[in-house]
């Protein structure tokens, strides 16, 4: 400390002007005469005194609270301009000054702001009202303030009127950025649009989204709250409540606003951050009251009070938590920091401001350094002039210093070498020594357009008027017992990103991550949020991720779809599968069983046929219709048999369109054989003269084969030419895909079943009309019985079929070709074997014609008169017998009768005719 002694009686005259006003003078708080005047404004007092609650006479009320960190940056203007002044810039024009006091209140910044659109030396503070003031000079060229938005708002609006310059230092409100409404104003700080956003961008980088928002009910809080909220949403940041101040420290209701939102966060624990838009008055009252109810949160400082170190030096601060802070940039000080070091030499008789500091300092000489704030700023106004009247000044050398904020400092300064140099570039050509040489408004558009480098760094306004430097990010820590405000790191406004210091500060900033402040807890990696009855999108509820959806990542809004059908995902998924392409494989165990009995099937085709060569000649091979036919059947079952290798193993193009065709006309192959036998049988035995002539016609044997097969022939080509089946991918199975063939067309599909169907349809009538015919013909009970086998298999076939998903669909198809191919294939050929095989002795000519014989006669005695016709070539029973003979012979052993060639065995064989009327005699027998 060093003691400066001054002289007692201006410490009075100070205590007198300061808080009277006997004329308009008196009103200014610092002046120094120039060339050019540069008027100022500053909240060098914290609130306006109201003694009544109802003013009844319009009287400017005196200022209660001094700042010291504002009656800095008044220090600062006063700085910048001796330093100016000093140098060539102006070449000899010399800056003035005008500084008024706004006390934080609109009411006494318009009062400066009136005095400021006063005539220039007129003789009485008069403002003329014009409708033009293009060649209106008023008493100052420019203005550099205020320290707050909402005064700003007002004095430019005021200031619009003859466009006087007002270039703030503080005032950080997104509207005024508006130039249609704001036209005259520009700042040295960044627009609050990029302070929200990165106080958005911190909190969301950190982790936290559920958030409560204390701020001033004014032009700048509010403008704030809007401007946050818009960031804050854009980052998934939820604000869980918001408190708004008073604006004025003279409003009676602030403690009890005060208290509201402290009791808002308590009852609000999971809000563990607290962004704070005050004026720094507001922070020490809630801060104060928040440490005695042992409040411990994460608290974001806006630019006001973000390097206030008479809140850091509050007691027990410590115990608050964590402060977080955006201050504007800063540079160098220690031009300034000489400067105050020589502040107590220099002359006080024009800086009221200052001689009320030297009275408040030497007032609180008594209080130690921490303190020493809150007794300047709290200092009973009543016992100031005592103190000033019986005190010598104590001049504290350091508390000026520990009490700067560098980037307001730096602001202003930059104010005010920004209209230096725009008077520079207006000057150019005119004598500007004479105070009417440029009127405000010329001033503007310089200042518009100025560019100037401070700290080699370039400086001009944009477009909007703003000066967009960035933000320090401040950490406020305790080190060695005390809270110290430090840089962590820097805001970039162009890349919207924080540039750390140094690792270590980047590490004291991801600390701030271990704090949890959400609404609800992190959704895991399989989870998604699922938004619950809360208006707020940041409460909600963690859901799992359904089938074929996923998230990898913590806190999803939705889960990703697995990119295409070919990946699968299962509930609660943090990545996506790849399907397993799965078909009917030959290693598969069912397609092997399928082919074992498929090669069974194949091996039996070839032991019919070989029994069926070995006995050419025997009559049950000729009475199986010759071994053409059945060499035909058995192709056809071979070729069955064969098609279901086209079923199995990948599907490939060639396989979907053959597998079908091929079986269909082996298949209608098959039973256009079948059914031109069971004709035959039937013609064979017939002995309705009028059937067995229809039955005659009818009989084609080639014509039938040919026209049956080839109606499936066209339609099969039909199918494969127009709607041709194809390969396809199935993904109704979530975790594989099915490669199987798609038919084409359900409809052709079900036509050439249906066919088949037909056909066998009619085989089976036939066949169960020849049911009762000689055992060693009766073929057609066998055949209806392969005929039943067929649709029993197929019957069933239909619904398995389209309830089948995945790899053994087609081995349903398969196992209904096998079983009616089996069924077929045995009814058909396997008793002929057996006769062939185990009962040789039936297997004769003379034991097939004794059958015959026998079945004919029965027939016969069956006979009515009435159902011969004499019309018929056959008019007797004997003639019926030798008509069944020869024309089941024609037909089935190469056209022999085998009655005529064996005639003279049934005599010798003593076959003993019928006695009764109608039936053949052996005289008869003999005769024929």
């Amino acid at each position: 400390m060093a003691l400066v002694g001054l002289l007692i009686p201006y410490f009075v005259i100070s205590f007198d002007v300061a808080h009277s006003c006997q004329n308009a003078d008196n009103f200014v708080g610092a002046s120094s005469p120039g060339d050019i005047i540069i008027g100022g404004l500053f909240s060098v007092h914290g609130r306006m005194l109201h003694p009544e609650e109802h003013p009844m006479r319009p009287v400017i009320q005196h200022c209660a609270g001094f700042e010291v960190q504002v009656f800095l940056q008044t220090l600062a203007m006063i700085h910048a301009i001796e330093l100016i002044n000093n140098s060539t810039l102006l070449s000899g024009i010399i800056l003035g000054y005008e500084i008024y006091d706004t006390c934080a209140e609109v009411t006494k910044a318009v009062g400066a702001a009136l005095r400021f659109l006063s005539k220039f030396n007129a003789s009485k503070d008069t403002v003329e009202y014009k409708c033009n003031y293009s060649d209106y000079t008023p008493r100052i060229k420019a203005i550099i303030g205020s320290s707050y938005s909402e005064i700003a708002v007002a004095v430019s609006r005021l200031l619009n009127l003859q466009l006087i310059p007002l270039v703030s230092h503080a005032s950080s409100a997104e509207i005024l950025s508006d130039k249609i409404r704001f036209p005259s104003f520009l700042r040295t700080v960044p627009s609050d649009f990029y302070q929200t956003r990165a106080m958005a961008r911190l909190i969301h980088r950190s982790g936290w989204n559920w958030i409560g928002i204390i701020a001033t009910d004014d032009d700048y809080g509010r403008s704030a709250l809007e401007s946050f909220g818009i960031q804050a949403m854009a980052n998934n940041v939820c604000i869980a409540f918001r408190e708004m101040m008073p604006a004025y420290l003279s409003d009676g209701t602030i403690n009890a606003k005060v208290n509201q939102a402290l009791e808002k966060i308590v009852k609000e624990t999971r809000v563990n951050v607290i962004v704070v838009f005050l004026r720094q008055f507001h922070v020490t009252i809630l801060f104060r009251k928040a440490i005695e109810r042992n409040i411990h949160k994460i608290w974001i400082a806006s630019d006001n009070w973000s390097a206030a170190v008479k809140i850091s030096s509050i007691p027990n601060i410590k115990h608050l938590g964590t402060v977080v802070g955006f201050a504007y940039k800063s540079e160098n000080m220690s031009t300034f920091h000489d400067f105050l070091k020589n502040l107590p030499s220099q002359s006080i008789e024009n800086n009221m401001f200052l001689k009320e500091y030297s009275v408040l300092l030497t007032a609180c000489a008594h209080v130690e350094d921490q303190d020493l704030n809150k007794c300047i700023s709290n200092y009973s106004q009543e016992n100031l002039m005592y103190e000033a009247g019986r005190r010598s000044l104590i001049w504290r050398d350091d508390f000026l210093m520990a009490n700067t904020e560098p980037g307001f400092i730096q602001s202003t300064m930059l104010a005010v070498h920004a209209i230096a140099y725009a008077i520079r570039e207006q000057c150019k050509d005119r004598d500007c020594k004479n105070p009417i040489a440029f009127a405000p408004w010329q001033l503007l558009e310089k200042l518009k357009r100025v560019a100037f480098t401070d700290n080699e760094k370039e400086v001009h306004f944009d477009t909007k008027g703003d000066l967009n430097i960035g933000y320090d990010v401040l950490l406020w820590k305790e080190i060695s017992g005390q809270m110290v405000i430090t840089e962590v790191a820097e805001y970039d406004l162009q890349k919207d990103d924080f540039i750390f210091k140094n690792e270590e500060k980047e590490m004291e900033f991801l600390n701030l991550k271990k704090v949890k402040s959400t609404c609800s807890k992190k959704c895991r990696p399989g989870q998604m949020k699922k938004v619950s009855a809360s208006p707020h999108t940041c409460c909600y509820e963690c859901v799992y991720c359904p089938e074929d959806h996923y998230t990898n990542q913590t806190d999803m809004d939705y889960c990703f779809p697995c990119n295409n059908k070919t990946y699968w995902s299962p509930v609660n998924s943090t990545t996506c599968y790849k399907k397993t392409v799965q078909y009917l494989s030959w290693n598969d165990w069912f397609a092997i069983l399928l082919l074992i009995l498929s090669a069974l099937g194949v091996v039996l085709v070839f032991a019919i046929s070989t029994i069926f060569t070995r006995n050419l000649d025997t009559p049950v091979v000729k009475a199986s219709g010759g071994l053409t036919v059945c060499y035909v059947i058995l192709i056809c079952h071979f070729f069955m048999f064969a098609t279901t290798g086209f079923f199995i193993g990948e599907p490939r193009q060639f396989k979907c369109k053959t597998r079908q065709a091929f079986f269909g006309v082996s298949f209608a192959l098959c039973i256009s054989c079948i059914l031109m036998k069971s004709l035959k049988i039937l013609l064979a035995f017939s002995f309705d003269p009028k059937l067995q002539n229809f039955l005659k016609c009818l009989y084609k044997p080639i014509p039938i084969v040919v026209t049956c097969t080839g109606i499936q022939v066209v339609i099969c080509t039909f199918w494969v030419t127009f709607r041709s089946p194809f390969v396809e991918q199935n993904f109704f199975i979530r975790r594989m895909i099915i490669l199987e063939c798609n038919e084409g067309s359900i409809v052709a599909l079900g036509v050439m079943l249906g066919y088949i169907a037909a056909l066998a349809f009619i085989c089976f009538i036939f066949a169960f009309k020849g049911r009762k015919l000689p055992e060693n013909y009766n073929e057609a009970k066998f055949i209806t019985f392969g005929m039943l086998i067929y649709f029993i298999a197929w019957i069933i076939f239909i619904p398995v079929y389209t309830t089948t998903f995945g790899k053994y669909r087609p081995a349903v198809e398969i196992t209904v070709i096998l079983i009616s191919n089996y069924g077929i294939l045995c009814c058909t050929f396997l008793p002929k074997c057996y006769i062939i095989l185990y009962k040789q002795e039936a297997n004769t000519k003379s034991a097939f014609l004794k059958i015959i014989y026998n079945y004919s006669s029965k027939s016969a005695d069956s006979l009515t008169v009435s159902q011969i016709s004499l019309e018929s070539k056959c008019t007797t029973p004997q003639h019926a017998i030798i008509n069944s003979c020869c024309t089941f012979e024609k037909t089935s052993m190469n056209g022999d009768c085998l009655f005529q060639v064996s005639r003279h065995s049934l005599i010798s064989e003593k076959i003993p005719p019928k006695n009764t009327a109608g039936t053949i005699s052996r005289k008869r027998l003999s005769s024929i």
